[in-house]
């Protein structure tokens, strides 16, 4: 890990246990980058609740409560279904705010509309959800760490 990446994923577990904050993660193209990112921290345990893995779309029906027909109707990767994955995230943890990525980190999988790079997130608290979209540049591995220190600044945007 980048020593960038270890002072964002503090600076993020700081501000969640001085609000008293758990973290829920809803991840499908990062793999489970960001609970790593998370978890390299000391003392996360204070903070981080638990983290879902949710590559293909069945499990994001299944483990988040995410709507196939949405799945369907809009694709993985929207903004709807980033913010469905992080509603669902809380949902189903005992978390108070959730962040949630899904995208195409590459070299394959561009669909009209949705170049190689594209990846929605989305923020949940309480009723509250926000939700991006962005392209990124760079191969797959780029792709996914930009990925995660965005959804790690969103988060911190989020929760301030």
């Amino acid at each position: 890990m980048t020593n960038e990446l270890i002072e964002l994923a503090t600076k993020v577990g700081q501000a969640l246990q001085a609000k008293g904050l758990l973290l829920v993660t809803a991840e499908s193209c990062t793999g489970g980058g960001v609970a790593q990112a998370v978890t390299e921290i000391a003392g996360s345990t204070g903070w981080f609740d638990c983290g879902f893995v949710t590559y293909s779309n069945a499990s994001k029906t299944e483990l988040l409560d995410v709507s196939a027909a949405l799945i369907a109707q809009l694709g993985t990767v929207s903004e709807e279904v980033a913010g469905a994955m992080a509603k669902g995230a809380l949902a189903n943890s005992n978390a108070h705010v959730a962040l949630s990525t899904t995208g195409i980190a590459g070299p394959t999988g561009a669909v009209p509309g949705k170049p190689v790079g594209t990846v929605c997130f989305g923020w949940a608290r309480g009723d509250a959800t926000y939700t991006e979209r962005l392209v990124f540049p760079g191969d797959r591995q780029a792709v996914r760490e930009q990925t995660v220190i965005h959804a790690l600044r969103g988060l911190l945007r989020f929760i301030e």
